[in-house]
């Protein structure tokens, strides 16, 4: 491991200390990219105007149509948290903004597979709708739109997925609308706002139309602030980058957590994540509430997850999430064992060769389907590789694909890669779509080898020596006088994630004593800069020599009733490693 320090621009930092932020924290932005405060503030007076987003006044009109024809609008979800969070958001808005008559369908992931498809269409029509609306999804959906249409149902794609290729020029489905900041044309600076995200900015559209035809005249206008924290869930859980439009929705979702102002679902979720919802973090969204929620689609029915997040009756939310956290601990077990399994494989394609491949493709005919995404991402991070993990299928009539989920590192772009794939070998690929960082594909079970082959050729061209040697950037030395438990909570309130990393610094220190814990931790005593404190390692083993450099987060820890700081170790740079 390879431990990089950030730069941060002296100049940003002092016009940063300038507008009265403290130094450590002008420090940690600088080396973010942030140049200027405002960038920084969270004030929802900042977040990007709806009339930027394409389609979002189109979308407007048609649902305000829709709504004053007392129509039946049904929503198309995704089986993850952000299509999960998405659902909710659009059931509640638009319920909050007048519509009587909502649904929702959620594919099943084994079933149905991804997007909207001609059969699910036929289930929208047969459940009396007149508009359906898709969300987190929708945008490569050319036959399930066609189908829909034809029907006799008007569309509405709202996605923020890339488009989809076709003879080579980039495609849009035949829908009535489509909202995606990622279609041709369309100029909203947030290219990375998650689906839930363009679900919030369609309703702030919506209720913009209704309120210029009066529709508000003899009621209050409802607050659509109220849906911030399942926006703010569904975006971290999605891994979108954090830019500065998604920090804002984030930090003001999180604002109302703290302040218990949030729906019975998601308090429910913290309860039974044993999280507090007063000292909410952005941690807590990826990696407490967002898993829950994702199991449903993983193992079981996300309908679980978005009646979850969807009721206002505290009961019902308690046995809701209760099943979400069972469900969710079933899911650690079977990756568990999934991830043991695929590492053996993955490890042996490195013993074999002088030369280890640039891109890992791993399947197993016991593999789950729901887990491979989780288990593709956790090889990525052992080994550093582009890596895909393939299981079968168990929709019925397609036993003889594969489907797979991969995961990225930096300066590989998943999908891109995929669509030269399938240029170079045509038919290998049935469907593929995702992003830079996350894909996935379905192949048929003959054809593995050569999408392998494939796969490997185009990392090989794409990925250079330096790009393959895993790398942490970190910020560096931490100042003994940072070292205190109300600037460490004062980091944790931050928004932090993906593309605006938490803090990690990183320096030389004095290992005075370690030991293992439950035979999977490292317990350690540390000297940092002639001052002893606590370290912790989880999940390994290895012991550290006396003296060597390590990444670290801070963490705040109780004993006995007195708070202090330790260092949570993330990496150590060794000799002969780099």
């Amino acid at each position: 491991m390879k431990l990089i320090v950030r730069d941060a621009a002296p100049r940003n930092i002092w016009a940063l200390e300038k507008s009265g932020i403290h130094p450590l924290l002008a420090q940690l932005y600088a080396a973010r990219g942030v140049a200027d405060a405002h960038e920084i503030d969270p004030a929802l007076a900042h977040l990007l105007a709806p009339n930027t987003l394409k389609g979002s006044a189109e979308a407007a009109r048609l649902l305000a149509d829709a709504i004053g024809l007392d129509q039946h609008l049904c929503i198309v979800a995704d089986y993850d948290c952000d299509g999960a969070s998405a659902c909710a958001v659009a059931l509640r808005g638009l319920r909050l903004l007048g519509a009587r008559q909502v649904s929702y369908i959620v594919p099943d992931r084994v079933v149905d597979g991804y997007g909207l498809t001609p059969p699910i269409s036929q289930r929208v029509k047969a459940s009396g709708a007149d508009v359906l609306i898709t969300v987190d999804n929708g945008i490569a959906s050319f036959e399930g739109v066609a189908a829909a249409r034809a029907l006799g149902l008007q569309v509405l794609v709202t996605d923020h997925h890339l488009c989809a290729m076709q003879d080579g020029q980039l495609a849009l489905p035949d829908a009535d609308v489509i909202v995606n900041p990622n279609q041709p044309g369309c100029d909203f600076a947030s290219k990375s706002i998650a689906g839930v995200g363009v679900m919030f900015y369609v309703l702030l559209a919506l209720r913009a139309e209704l309120r210029t035809r009066g529709h508000f005249t003899q009621q209050a206008e409802p607050k659509l602030d109220t849906l911030l924290p399942l926006v703010a869930l569904g975006t971290v859980a999605d891994v979108v980058r954090l830019d500065a439009n998604n920090r804002r929705l984030v930090a003001q979702g999180l604002k109302r957590v703290r302040a218990l102002s949030q729906p019975a679902g998601l308090a429910a979720l913290f309860v039974a994540a044993g999280r507090d919802a007063k000292n909410a973090s952005s941690f807590d969204f990826g990696f407490a509430l967002g898993p829950r929620i994702n199991a449903a689609g993983r193992l079981s029915d996300m309908t679980l997850g978005i009646e979850c997040l969807c009721t206002d009756d505290p009961g019902r939310a308690h046995e809701l999430a209760q099943q979400l956290d069972a469900i969710n601990r079933e899911r650690r077990d079977i990756e568990g064992a999934m991830r043991e399994q695929a590492l053996a494989v993955a490890q042996s394609l490195f013993a074999d060769t002088a030369h280890p491949p640039a891109a890992l493709c791993v399947f197993d005919a016991d593999f789950h389907e729901g887990v491979v995404g989780i288990v593709a991402a956790r090889l990525k991070d052992r080994l550093h590789r582009p890596t895909f993990v393939f299981a079968r299928s168990g929709a019925a009539g397609h036993s003889h694909e594969l489907k797979g989920s991969g995961r990225s590192i930096p300066g590989f772009h998943l999908r891109d890669a995929l669509d030269l794939v399938a240029k170079r070998y045509p038919g290998v690929l049935l469907r593929f779509g995702g992003h830079a960082m996350a894909a996935g594909c379905t192949v048929a079970h003959d054809k593995l080898p050569l999408f392998e082959q494939g796969l490997r050729e185009v990392a090989s061209e794409w990925l250079d020596a330096a790009t393959l040697q895993r790398c942490l950037q970190t910020d560096g030395p931490l100042k003994p006088e940072y070292r205190r438990v109300e600037l460490v909570d004062s980091l944790q309130r931050e928004v932090w994630g993906q593309g605006f990393a938490a803090p990690t610094f990183s320096e030389e220190v004095e290992v005075l004593s370690q030991r293992l814990v439950a035979d999977k931790h490292l317990a350690l005593k540390l000297k940092h800069q002639g001052q002893p404190i606590d370290g912790m390692w989880f999940g390994h083993t290895e012991p550290l020599p006396a003296r060597v450099k390590l990444a670290f987060r801070l963490d705040a820890e109780s004993w006995r009733g007195e708070r202090k700081v330790r260092f949570l170790i993330e990496a150590a740079e060794l000799p002969g490693q780099n």
